[in-house]
């Protein structure tokens, strides 16, 4: 029955009742008469989530504070993260849903969609352990989302800056090159006079957080 899904996930479940638990929405189980539905799942998923999300951002970053990995750790697991996720994997249409979530758009639904996956998750753990369900979500949720987290070097060297020194960074071109269709743009960020650094991009946003990057690397945590 959810033979494409498990060819999606590269694993074929020892157990179908739990893959079926999993995408069995409590709407459905009620609607049918059954005691099963997937929210005990998501409730073990969430937790295998969180240790593997909390483990990749200790190693990854391991300047960090506590603070800062807590926050790496929100938007990772967010329910906007998970849903945007599950959507993109195709999960809606592989969830049992009652009539009236099915007419109602649950399907597309983001607080069942991330619940759903998460239950998920609860289920590759239980069927194949912690290994499986930790290479499940870096291969769909880490390896993608590292980016995002990696990116914001503006937003933490604002931070950094302006606890230390109660002023923000601020940022300046420093020339911009090359042909239109093809501009190099150069940028330096300093507090006051005190340069801090400078980056490149391909536009003065980029440029920018090439430059917040090279601040980060310099300046003592």
């Amino acid at each position: 029955m959810f033979a494409s899904l498990e060819e999606s996930l590269g694993h074929q479940f020892r157990s179908a009742q739990t893959l079926r638990d999993a995408l069995t929405h409590k709407s459905y189980a009620f609607e049918k008469g059954i005691p099963r539905h997937n929210e005990r799942l998501e409730f073990l998923g969430d937790s295998v989530l969180a240790a593997v999300v909390a483990h990749w951002l200790f190693e990854t970053y391991p300047e960090e504070d506590e603070g800062r990995l807590s926050k790496m750790k929100a938007s990772l697991v967010s329910r906007v993260t998970l849903a945007r996720w599950a959507a993109e994997m195709r999960l809606g249409p592989h969830l049992l849903l009652g009539s009236g979530e099915e007419t109602t758009g649950g399907r597309e639904r983001p607080s069942i969609l991330s619940n759903a996956l998460e239950a998920l998750i609860g289920a590759l753990y239980l069927d194949g352990g912690y290994k499986l369900a930790s290479q499940f979500i870096h291969r769909r949720l880490l390896d993608q989302e590292a980016r995002i987290v990696e990116a914001d070097h503006k937003s933490r060297l604002q931070e950094i800056v302006q606890k230390r020194y109660k002023v923000p960074p601020t940022y300046a071109l420093v020339k911009a090159s090359g042909p239109d269709h093809d501009r190099t743009f150069s940028v330096k960020v300093q507090i006051g006079a005190r340069l801090l650094g400078s980056g490149r991009g391909k536009n003065k946003k980029e440029a920018e957080q090439a430059a917040a990057k090279d601040a980060l690397r310099n300046i003592p945590r």
